[in-house]
């Protein structure tokens, strides 16, 4: 199965170029979502971790 695929992507012209960018938007994904973990700031992270606990408060007051 990977002799045809591999075979047959043989001859299609610039198909090199595709690796290349999958592993460049890949590299950047991650690189521009560590530094927003990095640079966000204390006060929303600790906003959004209690959410699930907020909305659990609320459905127990609801029953």
């Amino acid at each position: 199965m990977l002799k045809f695929v591999k075979n047959h992507l043989e001859t299609i012209a610039g198909v090199e170029i595709y690796p290349i960018l999958s592993l460049l938007i890949f590299f950047g994904f991650f690189v521009v979502l560590f530094w927003w973990v990095i640079t966000a700031k204390k006060d929303y992270i600790s906003k959004v971790s209690n959410i699930p606990l907020e909305l659990d408060n609320q459905n127990e007051s609801e029953s």
